[in-house]
């Protein structure tokens, strides 16, 4: 059950989400991980892309770092904290959506961060 709060909030299941409307696509911020919906395509298969990652690595809306909390080269796994933002007073958690190793970092402490712009980088545990 979805219920509108106004002003971009939803509670989804008596969990709260965020959404914030792209040029093509909508971003939702729900329990520390950021989805994308984008209007279906004529190829609506099921396939991974290979910006999933860059996605879930991203702000779901403008925003300022407020923590890194990890370092280049430190392992984490699926749902560690790697990076805590901060947007129109909410903290927005972005999370590993997968175990790997964090390849680079895009981002510093007190920046402020666009949409869809990776903030760092994981690589396929070895």
């Amino acid at each position: 059950m979805v219920e509108t709060l106004g002003k971009g909030r939803f509670l989804v299941d008596g969990r709260l989400a965020y959404a914030a409307r792209g040029r093509r696509s909508t971003w939702v911020f729900i329990d520390g991980r950021t989805y994308v919906i984008e209007p279906e395509s004529r190829d609506a298969s099921g396939r991974v892309h290979a910006t999933d990652d860059q996605m879930a690595l991203s702000a779901p809306m403008p925003a300022t770092v407020l923590a890194i909390d990890v370092t280049p080269g430190q392992e984490v796994a699926a749902g560690d904290l790697l990076v805590m933002l901060e947007a129109m007073k909410m903290e927005l958690p972005i999370r590993a959506p997968r175990a790997g190793r964090v390849k680079a970092l895009a981002c510093r402490e007190g920046e402020l961060v666009q949409p869809g712009v990776p903030l760092l980088e994981l690589e396929l545990e070895s």
